[in-house]
This record gives C-alpha cells, sequence and structure tokens, in this order.
C-alpha cells in the first residue's frame, strides 16, 4: 500500500505561482509513473500532467502546457506540480496519483492509477 500525501495549495492571485508537493511512502517510488489530476465540483476528475518513472517522459493537458512543470525527487520519494501562470479556471482541488510499480509509460486515464492522495485545494482569484 502506497500513501500519498500533497501539500502547497492555498489562494493566489491571477498570474501568480503555486508549487504542489506529494510525498509517497514507498521505498520503491522510483519504480512508479506518477500523476497530476484536478476536480471542480460536478466535474469529472480531470488529467493535468504525468511523468513516467525514468523522469524522462512527461505530458501535459493543453490547459496547462506551457505554464505547468511536472517533477520528481526520488530521493526524497515527492512529486511535484510547478504552477505559474495560474488562471481562475485552475481553481480545484488536486490530487497526485501513481501507477503500479514497474509501469513504464505515462498514464493519462483516472483509472490506470492504483493509489491517490487526499488533494490540496488551489483557488486562483481574478
Amino acid at each position: 500500500q502506497v500513501q500519498l500525501v500533497e501539500s502547497g495549495g492555498g489562494l493566489v492571485q491571477a498570474g501568480g505561482s503555486l508549487r504542489l508537493s506529494c510525498a509517497a511512502s514507498t521505498r520503491t517510488f522510483s519504480s512508479y509513473a506518477m500523476g497530476w489530476f484536478r476536480q471542480v465540483p460536478g466535474k469529472d476528475r480531470e488529467f493535468v500532467a504525468a511523468l513516467a518513472r525514468s523522469g524522462m517522459s512527461f505530458d501535459y493537458s493543453d490547459s496547462v502546457k506551457g505554464r505547468f512543470t511536472i517533477s520528481r525527487d526520488n530521493a526524497k520519494n515527492t512529486v511535484y506540480l510547478q504552477m505559474n501562470s495560474l488562471k481562475p479556471e485552475d481553481t480545484a482541488v488536486y490530487y497526485c496519483a501513481a501507477r503500479g510499480a514497474g509501469y513504464s509509460g505515462l498514464a493519462y486515464d483516472a483509472q490506470n492509477y492504483d493509489y491517490w492522495g487526499q488533494g490540496t485545494q488551489v483557488t486562483v482569484s481574478s
């Protein structure tokens, strides 16, 4: 069982930045593909970013491409989401997720992830 704990959310003005962190409780963190999703009330969970276990392959949704950066520090068992040029439409609860050990690609579908954090609220004011 892998536990994921997000932090770093908060209230920020449009155009500002936040960095989300997600700490994983596993010694084999480097073997997991990671992802970030977000959700607003009444809508499905939306893909934001994915990072392969190697850290060399990554992808983003079109809505955040060029503004958000996903990265990982395997020594700290942590994945990050750097969010710049934030917009009010980025307001959501952000979740990190881990795909089963050994998966080498990118995962875009929430159903393909095995472990989830509790979420952290990001609110962007206009």
